[in-house]
């Protein structure tokens, strides 16, 4: 079975991820029932601090609850016991009979955690691929230039002139989005029809600054980044890298012409990117984790077209999902 906990870990993906010997969800809480120090085991068994999950442990000394026998009682003690902020819709805790996801809050950002069992990971990988990746840096074969993408996941399209069948998709995951008022109230990936990678920078700074302006904002800010004249969108992100705080965003982005909104980028950054980013352009996949400090730890952008994502379809549709919506299992019913 995998746990894995969408946070702010010290890793560049935010992430951490422990495979466990158990074979179930309810096996598991099992064998920590009971425990006499819920913390500690819970940081032994889980590689580190779960913000709230001892908290049904706890009960359950406290109140010398006996062990769930079934999934259906684990889910009354999960609702009744298990410490989950803001969940105003009882929607934040979702237990079946192969997987449990959380959302909660730890006062500053939203997080994540899933334990799935073996059976669920691999009925449908491209639900979990991109959530069990754990290594820096996703892989960077592409496939040939005939080949076909079907996502299937809720994306935010953005039009400009199209220059061919394939696809753009932008992914930015960061602890203070503009355009939601959370971290995990997601918007959804990006895509820009009709490009692929290596043309991609040479297009985007030709949109005019008034319908960049209409744009969402990670649309307006990777705009402002690419160089007048600039081929290469990985550059983009290597000044990405270089935006310093967890909310880097230029003050009049968007509200004037292409090189003036670059050159307000331009003031922003940094000599070099902080120590500990890591950047990795490619012809069809570019990627960068970008180091905020050791309190939020990373962020990440990802760049990619159609040839990257035919190549590793079940990475790709998993990413885009982890940009769309906080539980990888919404909508599918075997969870």
């Amino acid at each position: 079975m995998y746990f894995v906990c969408r946070w702010r870990e010290e890793t560049p993906l935010s992430k951490r991820v422990v495979v466990l010997p158990d074979a179930t969800v309810l096996d598991w809480f099992r064998r920590g029932w009971g425990c006499p120090d819920p913390e500690e085991w819970i940081d032994s068994e889980l590689g580190g601090d779960v913000y709230g999950l001892d908290s049904i442990f706890e009960e359950a000394r406290k109140r010398r609850l006996p062990p769930p026998e079934s999934v259906d009682h684990l889910r009354e003690l999960l609702r009744e016991h298990l410490w989950v902020e803001g969940d105003d819709d009882a929607t934040f805790i979702r237990l079946g009979r192969h997987s449990l996801r959380v959302r909660t809050d730890d006062d500053e950002v939203d997080l994540a955690y899933y334990f799935v069992d073996d059976a669920l990971a691999a009925a449908a990988p491209d639900r979990l691929a991109f959530a069990l990746h754990d290594t820096w840096p996703l892989p960077a074969g592409a496939a040939a230039a005939d080949a076909i993408f079907d996502h299937g996941v809720p994306v935010r399209t953005l039009g400009m002139a199209a220059s061919g069948p394939d696809s753009v998709f932008s992914v930015r995951l960061c602890w203070s989005p503009p355009d939601t008022s959370r971290n995990l109230d997601l918007a959804g990936a990006l895509v820009f029809p009709g490009h692929t990678l290596p043309d991609f920078a040479a297009h985007l700074r030709t949109v005019d600054a008034t319908d960049i302006s209409r744009w969402p904002h990670d649309a307006q800010l990777l705009w402002a980044m690419v160089a007048p004249d600039e081929e290469d969108v990985g550059a983009a992100l290597e000044r990405y890298a270089r935006l310093p705080g967890y909310d880097p965003s230029p003050a009049s982005l968007a509200t004037v012409g292409h090189d003036a909104s670059h050159r307000e980028v331009l003031r922003l950054l940094t000599p070099e990117p902080a120590t500990g980013s890591l950047i990795r352009p490619g012809p069809h996949i570019a990627q960068v984790a970008r180091y905020i400090d050791d309190f939020f730890g990373f962020d990440q952008w990802f760049l990619f077209d159609t040839r990257w994502a035919a190549a590793h379809p079940d990475l790709a549709r998993s990413l885009l999902r982890y940009a769309a919506h906080w539980d990888p299992y919404d909508g599918f019913a075997p969870a």
